[in-house]
């Protein structure tokens, strides 16, 4: 039945079902969830960005070829595949040759740059899945005045890049680089869905929209039901250096994951360091958490987890501050993905992201809550099989111990506490438990039972 007859036939029995017709006006208008299902727990692998944004000289946007992903896919299928870490995610240049000049075919749809990728992002993809892996691709809101320029004929339309775009042309996004675009135009979404169908067709299984401001909420609606409409599964990620927090909402029926924060690496010649903005992400979490949820997770960025041994970039992070973060992103049940070159993942690396205890903090898909915040910060969340996981960080620089008592966690009696980190049991206690001597930028992750 039609909207208009449901409406006409609500309206005739108005005066007798009042209250009917109420219900029926709610259900008609409730908007639809048009995304994909990834609600059970977040995403697992690798993004590209934090090779290629490094100064580093064996490094930059000049690393991001084929061979350098095929690689990639092979230390992650030795190393980590077994311990859940599937994705590998092209980020910003994989359509762009060497000068950063950005490739789209007669359509305005991106294609990859043929000295990069000489067997196209199908071959490359087809690679990556024979590892029994996934593969993503990286994107922009709204539309690249290269694009607009090129007045690109929209595939199944007799439109053009130029009909779709908001008039008098607005800039859009982060950047505000490129023009915003019309989504009340019928060719507007057609032409997201014509780059979401050949992603699909390439077997493209993840999409990082980046720049999105409030301004491209529509842009992010327009991309999930894209992919909906291409019949392949594919996980949609709004980003930006962070989101903005009032975008929080109106991206939520639409995005599986949502950055909560800037991005983790420092632009110099390792992945990251602590102060460039690693510890941003304990500030800004917090702002997150009243509207992150399962199936649109907080995202905070990739994890300079990777090589502080031998050749290759360097994480930038000691090995104390490397377990504080794999903590804390499993704390949020953030999406777990390294950033780093993974083809040099030295021995203690591999230590941390592995262990199974901690992983299963994060793919246990619960979101955190803040029980105290400060310089000793302490965070607690319910797992599904009753156990409480509590972390604690000492953000200061000096070593400490850091108390929580029942009271704060909301519990009585004696518990019995185990270290996830050591993987050991501490035993049994009553009414508080002491992280005795946690380090400048230490952390301790523990499960009451």
């Amino acid at each position: 039945m039609s909207t208009a007859r449901l409406l006409r036939r609500a309206l005739a029995i108005a005066t007798a079902m009042p209250v009917v017709l109420a219900a029926t006006l709610v259900s008609t208008s409730a908007p639809a969830q048009a995304k994909s299902d990834f609600s059970v727990k977040p995403f697992m692998g690798w993004s590209s960005w934090s090779v290629q944004s490094s100064t580093h000289p064996d490094y930059g946007t000049k690393w991001l070829t084929e061979e350098h992903i095929k690689a990639t896919a092979d230390a992650m299928a030795a190393k980590l595949k077994r311990s859940g870490y599937t994705n590998i995610n092209l980020d910003a240049g994989w359509n762009a040759n060497w000068n950063w000049e950005f490739r789209t075919d007669a359509n305005g749809i991106p294609e990859a740059d043929p000295e990069r990728f000489p067997n196209g992002i199908a071959g490359l993809a087809d690679y990556v899945h024979g590892k029994g892996l996934k593969f993503g691709l990286y994107g922009g809101a709204g539309l690249q005045k290269a694009i607009y320029d090129k007045n690109a004929s929209i595939v199944g339309t007799d439109c053009t890049t130029q009909d779709i775009t908001v008039m008098p042309l607005t800039p859009t996004n982060m950047w505000g680089g490129d023009w915003k675009i019309d989504f009340t135009k019928p060719c507007a979404q057609a032409y997201i869905d014509s780059i979401a169908d050949r992603f699909a067709s390439w077997g493209v299984d993840f999409v990082k929209i980046d720049g999105v401001t409030t301004d491209n909420i529509p842009d992010i609606e327009a991309w999930s039901k894209a992919i909906d409409q291409s019949g392949r599964t594919m996980w949609l990620t709004a980003s930006a250096w962070p989101i903005p927090r009032e975008a929080g909402e109106g991206l939520q029926p639409w995005a599986n994951s949502v950055r909560v924060d800037t991005d983790v690496e420092c632009y110099c010649n390792t992945v990251s360091t602590w102060t460039s903005s690693v510890d941003n992400r304990w500030e800004d979490l917090p702002k997150w958490l009243d509207v992150v949820e399962p199936n649109y997770w907080p995202d905070l960025d990739s994890m300079p987890i990777s090589n502080n041994t031998g050749l290759g970039i360097q994480d930038g992070i000691d090995d104390i501050e490397r377990q504080s973060v794999m903590t804390f992103w499993s704390m949020a049940s953030s999406p777990l993905y390294v950033g780093g070159d993974i083809a040099k993942l030295d021995d203690k690396a591999v230590s941390i992201l592995t262990n199974r205890e901690v992983i299963a903090v994060d793919q246990a898909g619960v979101i955190p809550t803040q029980v105290t915040g400060g310089n000793l910060p302490v965070w607690k969340k319910r797992l599904p099989d009753g156990r409480i996981a509590v972390a604690v960080y000492n953000l200061g620089d000096q070593a400490t111990d850091i108390t929580v008592t029942w009271d704060q966690l909301g519990v009585r009696g004696n518990r019995k506490v185990r270290d996830l980190v050591n993987r050991h049991d501490l035993g049994k206690f009553n009414k508080s438990w002491t992280a005795k001597g946690v380090p400048a930028h230490g952390s301790r992750l523990i499960t009451l039972s």
